[in-house]
This record gives structure tokens, C-alpha cells and sequence, in this order.
């Protein structure tokens, strides 16, 4: 399986998600309130107190891979798509500026901020479905059509 869209004009939101906060959450209900369609993250500042993420030798018949960190970390890199299931990749650095990163998974909790900016392909959608080749439902990119449930 294999998907490529076509161009699209982008659209840019930024929402701030203030201490305690659950990061991951936070981006999927403001996906959902606005509607987006193919959404994806442009850039990302903050901290975090806590994470849970899957290291890069998971795969889809070995997915224990999973770690849980607690203590402060700063946001050095957020990237990926959110839409309809987010597939993000986080990179954290520690007190010491080691950095860990992975597939976030949740439990992202906000420390200071987290000052997030999102694109949205307004002619394109975002899917997933399940490749039989990487045993993951994966990223499929259609143009978007002109009806309501679009």
C-alpha cells in the first residue's frame, strides 16, 4: 500500500497547553472540536513531567517495548500526524541534556507549556488503514472531498 496526495493549500492553528495538562489528548480534542482532516504538527516548545513512549524495536507482534519516564524534560522535537489516530514521535532532554525519543504513546504531562503549531491539508484527508507488509495501520492520504462528513 502506498499513498501520495496531491498539493494543498495549508492552514495554520497554535494552541498552548498549560501545566498538568495531557499533551496527546489536548491535540486530539482540538483536532476533533475543529474538524481538521489532515492535521499534522509544525512545531512544538515546552516541558513535560511525564511520558510514556515506545522504543524503535517494537513491531506489531512485539509491541512491549515501553518506556515510562518521570521527572522534567524539555520538548526538542514533536513531529507526525494526528489525524483520525495520531502517530507522533517525541524527542525529551533531561536535566543533564541527554535525550530519549519514541512513538508517543500518552501520558504526556505538561510541566510549564507546551506551544504547539498545526498544519492542516484543507484538500487532503488523512486516513489509516492496516498494512499487511508492517502489521501497523498506516498513514493513507486521499483528497478530500466536498461533502459535510469530509
Amino acid at each position: 500500500m502506498s499513498s501520495a496526495g496531491a498539493g494543498s493549500s495549508l492552514q495554520v492553528h497554535a494552541i498552548r497547553v498549560g501545566p498538568g495538562q495531557e499533551l496527546l489528548g489536548s491535540l486530539q480534542a482540538f483536532v476533533e472540536e475543529r474538524h481538521l482532516r489532515a492535521p499534522f504538527i509544525i512545531t512544538c516548545v515546552g516541558s513535560v513531567t511525564k511520558a510514556t513512549l515506545r522504543l524503535a524495536n517494537a513491531t506489531a507482534t512485539n509491541t512491549n517495548e515501553v518506556i515510562h519516564l518521570d521527572g522534567r524534560f524539555e520538548i526538542v522535537s514533536l513531529v507526525g500526524t494526528l489525524n483520525p489516530d495520531a502517530h507522533l514521535h517525541i524527542s525529551l532532554s533531561d536535566v543533564e541534556g541527554k535525550t530519549i525519543g519514541g512513538h508517543v504513546l500518552g501520558g504526556l504531562e505538561v510541566f510549564t507549556t507546551a506551544e504547539v503549531v498545526i498544519g492542516e491539508a484543507v484538500h487532503l484527508k488523512f486516513t489509516r488503514e492496516m498494512d499487511v507488509r508492517t502489521g501497523f495501520p498506516e498513514l493513507v492520504v486521499r483528497p478530500r472531498s466536498q461533502s459535510k462528513d469530509d
